[in-house]
C-alpha cells in the first residue's frame, strides 16, 4: 500500500473513531443521567403515594392527591401498588399476584427504600408502617427515555458514524490528492533527469510552502550536480589534451630520431626535445596530484601559528628566483599596528604556494608591470590584496576561472595550465578562507584571499 492510500485510510479510521468514542461517551453519560432522572420521578411519585394514602388527615391525603394529579403527569405505563404484608410467606404470593418482582418486595422490607428494574420497567418501592401493619407502596413505569429516546440517540451515533467515515474517506482522498500531487509531478519529472539533460529542473509549485521549499532543494541540488558533472567532463578533456600533447611530442621525436642514423648534434637536439616535453609533463602531473591533494579535509592539514607579513615577505622573496627583475611592491601603508592582528593558523608551504601563484599570474599577465601586494585586517580577518595593471579578464568567462585547465581567451600568447587558480582556491578553502577576484580587460586584475585571525588563548 502506497503512503497517499495509507494516509486515506488512517484518517477514515480515525474519524471513525472519534465519532464512536464521542458518541459512546455522549449515549452512556445519557443513559445514566436518564436512568438517575426517572428513578427520581418515581421515587417522588411513590413518596406522595405514601403519604395521601397513610396521611391521618383526611384533607391533606386529598389535597396531596389532587395536586400529584395536576402537577405530576402520567409515565408511560405508570402503575402505583399498595401492599400489606401479613407475613413474610405471603411475599411470593403478592408478588405473582400483581405481577411485581420478588426480590424488590423482599429487599424493600429490609431496606425501607428500594430500586429495581426489570428490563424497561422501572420499580420503587417504600416501605410504610401504620397501625402495627406493614405496607409497601410501590410505584412501575416505563422508561420511554431509555426505550425510545435511547434508540434515537444510537440512530444518530450510527448514522453520524457512517456519514463521518464516507466524508472521512472523501476529505482524506481530497486532501492526499492534492498533497501528493505535486510530489508525483516532481517524482515523475526526477524519473525524466539524467546524465544526458541533467540541465532540465523541476518546475515550481504555484503554492508558497514546503513542497517549494523541497523543489528549490532538489533544483539546487541538481545545479551543484549540473556543476560537478560539466567541471569533470571539462578536467578529463582538458586533461587529456594537455597530458596528450607532450607525449604525442615525445612519441613523435623519437619516432623522428630512430628512422635512420644522426649525428650527434641530431640527436642532442632530439634528446632535448624530448626532456622539454618530458619536464612539461612531469609539471602537468605533478600539478594535477596537488590539485587533487588539496581536496583533503584540512585536519590532514599540519597547522601552525603564523604572521601574515611574513608570508609575504617570503612569498616576494621567492618570486626574487622565479621572475628575476619582477616589479611586486610591498604596500605596508595598510598594516595594522599590533601583531597579533597579523596572525593566523595554517600549513605554510600550501599557503606560500597560494600566494607565489597569485603573484606569479599578476607579473605575467601585467609583461612584468608593477604588481602591489599589501595585507590589513578587521576584528576577525586578515585580508591579502594583490592588484596587477595587466590584460585582464573578460566578464563573460570569470565564472570559468576555477576550473581546472581553464584559460582565459586572451591568454594565448602567455605559457600556463591553467591550474594555478583552482589549486589557490582550494587551499584558501581548506585554511577557511574565502579568495574572490574582480578583473577588467586591459585595465588589470585584483585578487583578495581573506583568511581567520588566529584564536589566542
Amino acid at each position: 500500500m502506497n503512503t497517499r492510500n495509507k494516509i486515506t485510510l488512517l484518517l477514515a479510521i480515525f474519524n471513525a473513531v472519534m465519532v464512536l468514542v464521542f458518541g459512546g461517551s455522549v449515549y452512556y453519560f445519557l443513559q445514566n443521567y436518564s436512568y438517575t432522572d426517572f428513578y427520581k420521578r418515581l421515587d417522588t411519585r411513590a413518596s406522595i403515594a405514601a403519604r395521601y394514602h397513610f396521611e391521618s388527615d383526611t384533607t391533606d391525603a386529598n389535597n396531596l392527591k389532587a395536586l400529584r394529579q395536576e402537577h405530576l403527569e402520567m409515565l408511560d405505563g405508570e402503575r402505583e401498588y399498595v401492599l400489606s404484608i401479613s407475613a413474610i410467606d405471603s411475599i411470593p404470593a403478592l408478588a405473582r399476584r400483581n405481577d411485581l418482582p420478588e426480590i424488590l418486595l423482599r429487599k424493600t422490607l429490609v431496606s425501607g427504600k428500594e430500586r429495581f428494574n426489570s428490563g424497561n420497567t422501572f420499580y420503587s418501592a417504600i416501605r410504610q408502617d401504620s397501625n402495627g401493619v406493614v405496607h409497601l407502596v410501590v410505584v412501575s413505569a416505563n422508561n420511554y427515555y431509555d426505550s425510545h429516546h435511547q434508540v434515537l440517540l444510537r440512530n444518530i451515533i450510527g448514522v453520524g458514524l457512517v456519514f463521518t467515515l464516507f466524508l472521512g474517506i472523501g476529505i482524506a482522498v481530497y486532501f492526499s490528492k492534492h498533497v501528493y500531487d505535486p510530489i508525483r509531478q516532481i517524482i515523475d519529472k526526477v524519473n525524466q533527469i539524467s546524465t544526458n539533460n541533467i540541465h532540465l529542473r523541476v518546475d515550481d509549485y504555484e503554492k508558497d510552502g514546503e513542497i517549494n521549499t523541497l523543489i528549490h532543494t532538489f533544483n539546487g541540488l541538481l545545479d551543484r550536480m549540473e556543476t560537478t558533472f560539466e567541471t569533470h567532463k571539462n578536467f578529463i578533456s582538458n586533461a587529456s589534451h594537455e597530458i596528450s600533447t607532450p607525449l604525442t611530442s615525445i612519441i613523435g621525436e623519437a619516432d623522428v630520431a630512430l628512422i635512420k642514423d644522426r649525428s650527434g648534434a641530431e640527436y642532442k637536439e632530439a634528446l632535448t626535445n624530448i626532456l622539454q616535453q618530458a619536464e612539461r609533463l612531469r609539471q602537468i602531473t605533478e600539478s594535477l596530484l596537488f590539485l587533487a591533494q588539496t581536496g583533503y579535509k584540512e585536519n590532514k592539514l599540519v597547522l601552525e601559528l603564523l604572521r601574515t607579513d611574513e608570508l609575504v615577505w617570503e612569498s616576494i622573496k621567492i618570486m626574487d628566483k622565479l621572475i628575476p627583475g619582477h616589479q611586486i611592491k610591498f604596500d605596508l601603508n595598510l598594516l595594522p599596528e599590533n601583531p597579533v592582528k597579523l596572525k593566523i593558523m595554517g600549513n605554510k608551504q600550501l599557503l606560500l604556494l597560494a600566494i607565489t601563484n597569485l603573484l606569479t599570474n599578476a607579473c605575467k599577465y601585467s609583461a612584468n608591470k608593477p604588481v602591489t601586494i599589501s595585507v590589513g585586517s578587521t576584528n576577525s580577518s586578515i585580508i591579502v590584496l594583490i592588484t596587477d595593471k595587466g590584460i585582464g579578464i573578460p566578464e563573460e568567462e570569470m565564472k570559468f576561472i576555477y576550473d581546472p585547465f581553464f584559460r582565459a581567451s586572451n591568454t594565448k600568447l602567455y605559457d600556463g595550465y591553467g591550474i594555478g587558480m583552482p589549486l589557490t582556491r582550494n587551499i584558501v578553502k581548506i585554511h577557511k578562507g574565502t579568495l574572490v577576484v574582480t578583473s577588467t580587460v586591459h585595465v588589470g586584475t585584483s585578487v583578495q584571499i581573506t583568511l581567520p585571525l588566529a584564536i589566542l588563548s
